[in-house]
């Protein structure tokens, strides 16, 4: 039987705002790679390549980075979701693709350590099948999550978001199912929240005597759907590049550790690992320190940056320092020359400045 992939794309990014207004939490990049690529490529590594992906108001977008999936040596069919209502509504609506197949269902802003061929074993796909099977880690803030209480290492009582958790098991956002899961959809009803959990689903299985393992995931788990987490995520997939320089003869920089720099321009600066920088950008006189992402047709002049993301097509000039920091596409970050001196800011919805 075959065995599919579901990535959920579909939520707005509430948690990026703004950087999320004008593109898809998903498309945002780590390491200058959109988010939602390590998770098909994570798919077609384990050797899943017929893959559904649900889609909400971005979708278009969504559409245009990720095509029909060939670059990725998969097939994607898209599954639009009109409004947000769940986890379980996306296997919900997802059925005419699924059938009766068993399948991977993966939360697109998610970033996992561990690839999902290292799983495969583990949720029993060579042996007997269990219903389900979902991925938790240890956590610190449980009632932020969907929680799993156990007994004697099974699943017993799984609650979205508790306002006072028995446990500090966290549902990792990848669960592997087979068709029994339809018929839990079908049964449950909408949340307080006006959502089909995915959690009361899997309780229905439980309940109705199904089985359901956990398996304890050993490597980290970032959710990036926030500036911090993004960052860090950021950090740690860094820390694992190679170094890579296309060098162009006119250049004039050092560069330092595992720095990958692309088609672009730079005179004059010193570069220190691990940083990527994208294709076509112009960087002078800058210094561009650790853990630095620099997307596509950016600009930095007279600016030391570090522990910080460019998504693309951005200015910054004559800036001291910056440091932990989300540019979105676009925008612009420059020191004014006219006198008196002042802090000259166009903040959209839900910025933060902050200023030392």
């Amino acid at each position: 039987m075959t065995l599919k992939g579901l990535i959920l794309s579909g939520g707005s990014g509430t948690r990026l705002r703004p950087i999320t207004y004008t593109g898809a939490k998903q498309l945002v990049p780590i390491a200058n790679k959109p988010i939602l690529f390590y998770g098909i490529e994570s798919m077609v590594d384990a050797g899943i390549t017929d893959i559904g992906i649900v889609i909400g108001l971005t979708g278009h977008e969504v559409r245009k980075a990720v095509g029909d999936g060939s670059k990725f040596g998969a097939r994607i069919t898209y599954i639009e979701q009109t409004d947000p209502l769940g986890l379980a509504h996306c296997v919900s609506i997802s059925r005419s693709f699924l059938a009766d197949d068993d399948f991977v269902m993966y939360l697109g802003d998610n970033m996992l350590q561990q690839s999902i061929h290292e799983f495969h074993e583990m949720f029993g796909y060579l042996g007997d099948k269990p219903s389900a099977s979902i991925l938790v880690k240890q956590v610190d803030n449980p009632e932020n999550f969907g929680v799993v209480e156990l007994e004697n290492g099974k699943p017993v009582r799984l609650v979205e978001k508790p306002s006072d958790p028995k446990s500090n098991m966290a549902m990792v956002g990848v669960y592997y199912f087979t068709k029994d899961i339809h018929e839990a959809v079908s049964n449950i009803k909408a949340s307080k929240r006006g959502e089909l959990e995915i959690t009361d689903a899997i309780q229905w299985l439980i309940d109705s005597g199904k089985e359901v393992t956990c398996h304890t995931l050993e490597g980290w788990w970032i959710d990036t759907g926030k500036k911090d987490p993004l960052l860090e995520c950021n950090r740690l997939v860094l820390d694992k590049i190679e170094r890579q320089i296309y060098e162009k003869p006119l250049n004039s920089f050092t560069a330092d550790g595992r720095v990958q720099i692309g088609n672009s321009m730079i005179y004059d600066s010193r570069i220190i690992g691990p940083v990527v920088i994208g294709d076509n950008c112009l960087i002078r006189n800058a210094f561009i320190g650790p853990y630095t992402s620099i997307g596509n047709s950016c600009v930095v002049e007279n600016t030391e940056i570090q522990n910080s993301v460019l998504l693309g097509n951005n200015i910054v000039r004559d800036i001291p320092r910056m440091s932990e920091s989300l540019v979105g596409r676009g925008a612009r970050v420059v020191r004014s020359s006219e006198k008196p001196a002042a802090l000259k800011l166009m903040v959209s919805d839900q910025s933060v400045v902050e200023v030392e």
